[in-house]
């Protein structure tokens, strides 16, 4: 039996019985504190470390009594982070002494920012933190450690756009709680994308409730896609890079010319995601988004929601080695008058359909982007 401490996210209550696998009630917990010892947030990560600080004190929660079993979900949750256990002496509110195991933090990945809160954590983090460990501990014992921590962000990311879907009603009077009973979901594959199964019934047409549906979803986060336009000049950039899945299909041509697209990093709203990634793609700078809409990429196998903009800007220049290498992207970008533009649209030359849904609003919108 292990005692452990706890200074950061597992401080949370929800948190903490998911990772655990145990309700909170059945621990055995009491407030404590690690002396000599501060928890920072590490800079551009929403979770915090703790590090040797001389007179300060940690704040956190002692759990004793914990098996095997907890100590190993523990480890697998915590080895997302690059953490490592060590032993401490933890002093509880009634002044005792007790030893205990902390989570350490790798200070070679890790870089500490300000000084770290639950509360204002759990407020701006906690849910997406619970979201992102759901799909985690589903694969307790499935899979190794090392594959959560490549695939974590992902989660992360996932978990982001979860929370954003919620907002999403646009006032259909029909209840999912009423009208949808789920017999059975699992998180069945994990990589860079996740695959969930459901077995479900849904309300029909008719009143009655469905056969059972066993149905699957590639399930990923949210992504903005963006046609960089410049209205004084009438030109459009596209990017081109070689795309996996066109590949693994057998389509010759798998180099694509599409719009600036990627994903919606946790804490980030599509507008920024728009902006970063026309720098990261492109190397250039937008002054306006003109927001075209937003809907699933492909309802029917992906959870995918694409943010579409136009984003205006001065189109002077091409790049031959855009994007981020550390996410082996290999881009390429080309600017085209808007006649010559759409003459490639309506010779069907381009194969991306986000690309052709901006082309078309691009035309209808683009006498009154050059009038401003």
């Amino acid at each position: 039996m292990s005692n452990l401490f706890f200074y950061g996210t597992l401080r949370h209550v929800s948190l903490l019985e998911l990772v655990m696998g145990r309700s909170a009630d059945d621990l055995s917990a009491m407030q404590a504190v690690l002396p000599d010892h501060a928890v920072y947030a590490v800079q551009d990560q929403p979770f915090p470390m703790i590090v040797t600080e001389k007179g300060s004190k940690a704040s956190g929660v002692l759990v004793q009594g914990l098996g095997d079993v907890e100590r190993s979900r523990l480890a697998f949750y915590e080895g997302g982070f690059e953490y490592e256990l060590r032993p401490e002496t933890i002093v509880t509110e009634d002044g005792k002494e007790h030893q205990a195991l902390v989570f350490f933090p790798d200070t070679d990945i890790w870089k500490k920012g300000a000084p770290w809160d639950l509360e204002t954590w759990i407020r701006d983090w906690g849910a997406l933190s619970v979201f992102a460990a759901d799909e985690v501990m589903a694969h307790f014992g499935r899979v190794d450690a090392s594959d959560i921590v490549r695939s974590f962000p992902a989660m992360r990311t996932r978990a982001w756009a979860r929370l954003a879907a919620r907002q999403r009603g646009t006032g259909d009077e029909r209840s999912v709680a009423d009208d949808v009973i789920v017999h059975d979901r699992k998180h069945a594959y994990v990589n860079y994308f996740g695959m969930d199964e459901i077995e479900l019934q849904h309300r029909q047409y008719d009143g009655a409730l469905s056969p059972v549906l066993h149905r699957s979803g590639l399930m990923q986060g949210s992504a903005v896609i963006v046609l960089p336009y410049d209205p004084v000049r009438d030109t459009v950039l596209l990017v081109e890079q070689f795309r996996a899945p066109v590949f693994l299909i057998d389509d010759p041509e798998p180099w694509m010319w599409e719009p600036v697209a990627g994903m919606i990093d946790p804490g980030e709203t599509p507008q920024q995601a728009a902006t970063r990634e026309a720098m990261e793609e492109a190397q250039i700078s937008l002054y306006q988004l003109e927001y075209a809409g937003g809907a699933y990429s492909s309802s029917g196998s992906s959870t995918e929601y694409v943010y579409l903009y136009v984003g205006l800007g001065d189109l002077t220049s091409t790049v031959v080695s855009g994007g981020l290498a550390s996410e082996g992207e290999d881009i390429r970008s080309r600017i085209l008058p808007f006649d010559k533009f759409m003459n490639m649209v309506d010779a069907h030359v381009f194969k991306d359909l986000p690309l052709l849904t901006l082309a078309y609003w691009l035309a209808r919108n683009r006498d009154r982007l050059r009038a401003k």
